[in-house]
C-alpha cells in the first residue's frame, strides 16, 4: 500500500478517496431538516358508510388461467373456481405448470436421444456410416456432372 502511496498517481487517489469520504459524510441532495412524520387519528367510518376505496384482493382468472388452475390441480372442476382468485395462487399454479412442462421437456429429450442411440447401433450392425452415405452421393452427384458434360461436348460438336 505504500508503494501505491509513493506513486504520484497515488497520491492523487489517496487524495481523491479522502475528498468522497469527507463528502460521504453528510447529505448533499436536501438541506430541509427532516420533520417527524405525525400520526393523524383513525377516521371513524360508520358501518353503514359505503368504503369507496375497497377492493377484493385479486383478480378474475381469465379462461387460461382457469385451465392452468385446473391443470395444476389446485381445483378439481372448472365449476369450482371461485370468481375472485388471489395473485399468489395463479403464480403457484403457473410455477407448477411450468415445472410440469420442465418435465416433460426433459422426458421427450432422454427419449429422443436413446431412439437416436437405437437408430445408430441399428446403422452400424448394417455397415451404414455417414461418411458412406456422404462418399456415396458425391460419387453420384460426380457421375451426373461427367455425363452432363459428355452431352454437353456432343451437342457442341454436331
Amino acid at each position: 500500500m505504500n508503494f501505491i502511496r509513493s506513486i504520484s498517481i497515488g497520491r492523487f487517489l489517496g487524495q481523491r478517496n479522502r475528498e468522497v469520504a469527507k463528502t460521504w459524510s453528510y447529505r448533499r441532495m436536501c438541506n430541509k431538516p427532516q420533520e417527524p412524520k405525525v400520526e393523524s387519528p383513525p377516521s371513524t367510518v360508520s358501518e353503514h358508510s359505503p368504503r369507496a376505496s375497497f377492493k377484493v384482493p385479486g383478480y378474475r382468472p381469465s379462461e387460461m388461467d382457469r385451465k392452468i388452475l385446473l391443470w395444476s390441480g389446485r381445483y378439481k372442476t372448472a365449476d369450482q373456481i371461485p370468481e375472485f382468485v388471489s395473485f399468489e395462487m395463479i403464480d403457484a399454479a403457473r410455477n407448477r405448470i411450468r415445472v410440469k412442462a420442465c418435465y416433460v421437456m426433459m422426458a421427450a429429450t432422454i427419449g429422443a436421444c436413446l431412439v437416436m442411440i437405437i437408430l445408430g447401433k441399428q446403422a452400424v450392425s448394417r455397415n451404414e456410416s455417414l461418411t458412406g452415405q456422404n462418399m456415396e452421393k458425391k460419387a453420384k452427384l460426380r457421375e451426373e456432372y461427367r455425363r452432363e458434360q459428355e452431352a454437353a461436348m456432343a451437342e457442341k460438336a454436331q
